[in-house]
């Protein structure tokens, strides 16, 4: 029951996982979960697992063990549920003996070393996951493991170490990065152009541009030395710091926008200043998080905890931000029946109830509609999500940037009777406009 419920508990994490592929070093203390699963990824016809464990303790060292059922294996996502039923159906008594997994090595082979190194090839593409399995109760295990993945690639057998369906990802994030410089020059020129129309949030968003350029070049760079050398050789701690500013001044910008900071008031009322010391606590949380899940991998006790907060703080950043755009669309509604501007307020209305949906639309396609589109695409494929992710992203980015420019003759004033008019006759009809 145990060994079956630890097979659940694998197949879920599987389904929140990302298939990385660089050298991995795991350390493992004293450790008797039957079930241990290091890394996920996506072999070729050419593909190739090293793996090198040393430091190998049994807290049993007896000789009567049955060490044919300790050791390692691959598994494809498929299998999974399949190798779950054996077990259920008392077909085996340990995942080793499912013919639907395939062993790379197991203890018994150790004749009493304490430390072992192999090869494996992988002829069959798919995308598998290298478990470790303790079939024995109470046996306890310590041991340092080196795990590299890796691909054969053409005539030349240059090592690839990024999983098939990503490994075309850094030329992807560079031309991401290239495409967002473009945008933050014709953002420098636009705010030039119109610098006595320009706001303080104009000057954000520059910042926020630039933020995610940097964020996609390091990002770019870090899966270029993972695929030629399996290590990030230092371009991951960048790709951290940029992450953690640009998530941190998306929200923000969020917010501010939602609020009407800058272009509308040069304050900020007291909850929506709550709504920014929520959010900003979080978003470190959530990078901290995001660090967790991918230094560590699945074999650490507490990764999918941390992948639950992740998701957790995640959802709640982009509920938070949709209350200062509710809070303006509900003052401006308030000002059109008090203050006379009726086509000022119907403009300034009109353009909030936009980004309200905008929005809401870019949370839920980048967070469930990306997520169901990797969940369903074949490994080959899954740069397919991530050019999709991103593509909103950017749709998202465009948008925010060409509704809120600067405007050198204000659509909000100058606007003659009959506009008046009209404008007072569509605010009525805005009244059954719900949230």
């Amino acid at each position: 029951m145990a060994l079956s419920s630890s097979l659940l508990f694998i197949f879920l994490s599987l389904l929140l996982s990302l298939c990385f592929a660089e050298i991995r070093f795991s350390e493992i203390h004293s450790d008797d979960r039957p079930i241990i699963r290091f890394d996920e990824f996506g072999f070729t016809h050419r593909g190739r697992l090293e793996l090198t464990v040393s430091q190998i303790s049994l807290s049993n060292p007896s000789q009567n063990l049955e060490l044919s059922k300790v050791g390692f294996f691959l598994c494809t996502r498929d299998s999974w549920l399949h190798v779950l039923q054996q077990i259920e159906n008392a077909e085996i008594t340990c995942v080793l003996q499912s013919n639907l997994v395939q062993q790379v090595y197991t203890f018994n082979s150790l004749q009493g070393a304490d430390h072992f190194d192999t090869l494996y090839s992988e002829k069959d593409a798919d995308q598998y996951s290298l478990v470790f399995a303790n079939c024995l109760q109470q046996l306890k295990v310590s041991m340092n493991v080196r795990s590299a993945m890796y691909n054969l690639d053409g005539k030349s057998s240059t090592r690839d170490y990024l999983s098939a369906g990503r490994t075309v990802l850094p030329r992807v994030y560079f031309l991401l990065s290239v495409v967002y410089f473009v945008l933050a020059g014709v953002w420098i020129y636009v705010l030039h152009k119109k610098r006595l129309t320009a706001f303080q949030i104009h000057f954000f968003m520059l910042a926020v541009v630039i933020l995610k350029a940097l964020n996609l070049l390091c990002e770019a760079e870090d899966k270029s030395y993972v695929k030629r050398t399996g290590t990030a050789h230092g371009w991951d701690v960048l790709f951290y710091i940029f992450s953690f500013l640009k998530g941190i001044t998306l929200f923000t910008l969020i917010v501010l926008i939602g609020t009407g900071w800058s272009f509308l008031k040069p304050y900020l009322q007291d909850k929506e200043k709550k709504v920014l010391m929520i959010v900003i606590p979080l978003q470190v949380v959530a990078n901290i998080a995001q660090v967790v899940i991918d230094e560590t991998g699945p074999y650490n006790h507490e990764w999918l905890t941390w992948k639950q907060v992740f998701l957790l703080v995640d959802v709640v950043c982009c509920c938070a931000v949709l209350f200062p755009i509710v809070w303006s669309i509900k003052n401006l509604r308030e000002a059109a029946r008090t203050d006379g501007k009726a086509a000022v307020n119907l403009m300034k209305l009109t353009l909030f109830r936009q980004y309200y949906i905008v929005v809401i639309c870019y949370i839920y396609f980048t967070r469930v509609v990306v997520y169901a589109l990797e969940t369903i695409t074949s490994y080959r494929y899954l740069w397919t999500s991530v050019v999709t992710g991103e593509l909103a992203t950017l749709a998202f980015y465009v948008f925010t940037g060409y509704k809120f420019k600067p405007e050198a003759h204000n659509p909000y004033f100058a606007v003659d009777d009959e506009e008046e008019e009209a404008a007072a006759e569509a605010l009525k009809l805005e009244d059954e406009f719900e949230l």
